[in-house]
């Protein structure tokens, strides 16, 4: 089944959510769509509607459906106002109710493409995550983002091996000079609730977030970047992912690379679908 095709059929199962929770939508476009998988995530979750690698094919569209809303201006206060309003009728509607019934067989239909589709693009402004859920026996990235700094490429991301992947970073340095440390900074959401949508600028240093990598080995050469022979891989701790989740998909984060002379290498990235492809990756290897 192509991508197109399950489009289609998304669509055509979302016809029939329409149906069942219109009384309550009060929104148009991206964040009715929105609203509708939200309606299905919160449906499933009272009524345990799907099997659970569906249900995380449908938590994946979800969120892909949100960034879809952020991007076309829609405001993350409103969307919280739309995932609380479909929880709500998802809470009202009975679990033997016969449309529910159409609900799950048509998305039993339209989200099963999903979880036979091995590789999906998540487009960005500027930069794409590019998710790989196919098996291999050597490390590969299963969500992989690829950004430069200067000359030298550098790609972030899960990458592992198997049913294993770890949040990492791979740089091939172009020169001599190494950095001795390397850290993720985002916004803090603690610190600064509203996005910050300035371009490849970071957010002032007193509303961000920082996390240190937890160690660098030789990159695997399945990891790194065309005609590169050999590159560094920075390991970062799951905590990283909860912080990146957490922001819209419009703003920029950043690899920090710290050298020895006090000097700092700065590799913008996109926070784009990174939710989305992480719920795409955790449906498991194919």
């Amino acid at each position: 089944m192509t991508i197109r095709q399950i489009a289609l059929k998304t669509q055509a199962a979302l016809l029939a959510v329409a149906t069942l929770v219109a009384p309550a939508s009060a929104f148009a476009g991206p964040a009715d769509t929105y609203y509708e998988r939200a309606f299905v995530v919160a449906a499933d979750a009272r009524c345990n509607l799907f099997q659970p690698e569906l249900a995380r094919a449908l938590t994946a569209a979800t969120a892909q459906a949100r960034g879809a809303a952020l991007r076309s201006g829609v405001a993350a206060a409103d969307l919280t106002d739309v995932a609380y309003r479909a929880g709500a009728r998802a809470g009202s509607v009975a679990c033997a109710d016969p449309q529910l019934a159409v609900v799950k067989d048509r998305v039993d239909g339209a989200f099963a493409g999903w979880t036979r589709l091995s590789r999906m693009t998540f487009p960005g402004d500027r930069f794409d995550w590019v998710a790989n859920r196919a098996a291999y026996k050597r490390p590969t990235w299963r969500l992989q983002q690829a950004s430069m700094v200067g000359s030298s490429p550098v790609a972030f991301g899960y990458a592992g091996e198997g049913e294993t992947a770890a949040l990492t970073a791979v740089v091939s340095w172009y020169g001599d000079p190494r950095p001795t440390s390397a850290r993720l900074v985002f916004r803090d959401p603690a610190r600064a609730p509203r996005p910050w949508l300035a371009g490849d600028s970071l957010i002032p240093a007193s509303a961000r977030a920082s996390l240190w990598s937890s160690g660098v080995t030789a990159a695997a050469p399945t990891l790194l970047a065309k005609d590169k022979r050999a590159g560094d891989a920075w390991t970062f701790s799951s905590a990283a992912a909860e912080g990146l989740e957490q922001l819209d998909p419009r703003e920029t984060f950043a690899l920090e690379f710290h050298f020895r002379d006090g000097s700092v290498a700065t590799v913008p990235f996109e926070a784009g679908d990174f939710a989305a492809g992480r719920a795409f990756i955790a449906m498991g290897t194919v």
